[in-house]
């Protein structure tokens, strides 16, 4: 004999779908590699974010340079119109820019959450798309290389590669779950090191009164 619910209620099911439809892996997956991939692209956002805080420190800190200073080399690319957006330096919406990649990459690499995944596709590869025109704009209208717009080229570039290829190895779901104080702490740390260096290094670099 069976014994019956004299409640009157229906077990929950729908948790299971919430979760699915949130975007939350029904299981972790043991592809380890993809875990490593998502760390190495927040790695390359911190490097990103290096790039662009020196070129947005020269900008504000810098510039405009002393009178009969021609600008030449990088700080030709620096000055020139291309690096504005209206009245802000592409530099800063660059940093910007990887401040949201780190956050995101940090989220990604905790919560496995597929809504992530379809959202970085575009702002990657709008990311990936402007880095490409305005290396163009380098090597063409103004002929000239800035060697710190150029690793922001290099960052943004890999940075698509990366979400690609996590996606082709199954998305973050396919790799085994990372408590939250195992990323945020490091990714913070990591951030501020990079935000340090790049104010060490600023007094250092070949620039107009240094």
């Amino acid at each position: 004999m069976t014994m019956q619910d004299t409640t009157g209620t229906t077990p929950d099911t729908t948790a299971p779908t919430t979760a699915a439809a949130a975007g939350a892996p029904a299981r972790a997956g043991t592809d380890r590699t993809v875990n490593r991939l998502i760390r190495t692209f927040i790695a390359v956002a911190v490097i990103g974010w290096g790039a662009s805080l020196v070129l947005t420190a020269i900008h504000f800190w810098v510039l405009p340079l002393p009178a009969g200073v021609e600008p030449q080399g990088a700080m030709a690319v620096i000055t020139s119109p291309w690096a504005y957006v209206g009245p802000i330096p592409l530099a800063t919406i660059g940093a910007l820019y990887y401040m949201v990649m780190i956050a995101v990459g940090a989220s990604w690499l905790h919560t496995k959450d597929t809504r992530i995944e379809r959202l970085l596709l575009p702002v990657t590869a709008g990311g990936f798309l402007a880095s490409v025109g305005f290396v163009y704009l380098q090597l063409v209208p103004i002929g000239a290389i800035c060697p710190f717009c150029m690793v922001s080229a290099t960052a943004t570039t890999l940075l698509l590669l990366i979400e690609i290829i996590v996606r082709h190895r199954g998305g973050a779901a396919a790799a085994p779950q990372v408590s939250a104080v195992r990323v945020w702490p490091v990714t913070f740390l990591a951030t501020m090191a990079m935000t340090l260096l790049t104010i060490y290094s600023l007094p250092l670099l070949p620039l107009p009164g240094n």
